[in-house]
């Protein structure tokens, strides 16, 4: 593939993740958020998160009190779910899009007789599982009002660890299973690459530090609802991203022909 077609996969990769940021941002807005204002009320303990109680009537009037005199933050409440919000999801959107649209270009032709459609959601699917499933299943994201404060430090490095470990060893498993086709079969080869990706994973849950830092009066539905939230939001960032990318890397690669057309032919 000539660097003019890659400089195209990466414009149209980049519009992809635009889109898919701005579907990923409503998802977050409309579902998140209202679990988000309750976790914070929560955790400030001026109001009531849905259907729970904060206990006895003079907590809840030493923490309003306390609310009362607490610092206006530099940036509002408002501004941080909507603007703020806007920004932080937009962006990864356009940047992850122009990376994975680097990556199904690489993939074109080398894993398996794809076409861009099938390569752009495989691309997509794995990047959402080494990027946030694989980080989420062990160190799942938390609400406000969860957490010490005093282990934020070691909370972010282990996340990042992990997620860096998921991505090489997801690569790791793409590049096994190529060397074993020749051998095993693809369909072998798969089955074997895909088992060591989730045994490696596997010792690497067992190996890590275990954290749990979760109030034992905070309510454990929020907890729950907050963390689905957060994961509809990617899984609505990559899915939307590797059927649009797809739909527009078959248009640039395979002008006026049918979709299931292999990349063969242009490669």
């Amino acid at each position: 593939m000539n660097s003019v077609s890659v400089r195209g996969l990466l414009v149209r990769g980049m519009l992809a993740g635009l889109l898919a940021g701005c579907l990923a941002l409503l998802v977050a807005y409309f579902l998140g958020e209202p679990h988000l204002d309750a976790a914070i009320a929560y955790e400030e303990g001026g109001a009531e998160a849905p259907g729970h109680s904060h206990g006895s009537g003079g907590h809840d009037g030493a923490a309003a009190h306390s609310h009362d005199h607490a610092e206006e933050p530099l940036v509002s409440r408002t501004v941080q779910a909507t603007a703020g919000l806007a920004a932080g999801i937009v962006v990864f959107g356009v940047c992850a899009g122009g990376i994975a649209s680097l990556a199904v270009a690489y993939a074109l032709g080398r894993v398996g007789r794809f076409g861009p459609r099938a390569t752009s959601l495989l691309v997509a699917g794995g990047a959402l599982l080494a990027v946030y499933v694989v980080p989420f299943l062990k160190y799942p994201a938390n609400p406000p009002g969860v957490g010490d404060p005093a282990t934020i430090d070691r909370r972010t490095q282990l996340y990042f660890l992990l997620l860096a470990l998921g991505v090489l060893l997801a690569l790791l498993a793409v590049v096994a299973g190529r060397r074993l086709a020749p051998r095993l079969g693809s369909w072998n080869a798969t089955l074997a690459a895909g088992g060591a990706f989730v045994a490696a994973i596997g010792l690497a849950y067992a190996l890590m530090p275990s954290l749990n830092e979760v109030p034992a009066d905070f309510p454990a539905q929020l907890l729950w609802q907050f963390r689905l939230s957060a994961l509809a939001v990617h899984v609505t960032l990559w899915a939307s991203f590797g059927v649009v990318f797809g739909l527009l890397a078959e248009r640039q690669l395979l002008p006026g022909s049918a979709p299931a057309r292999s990349v063969a032919a242009v490669s």
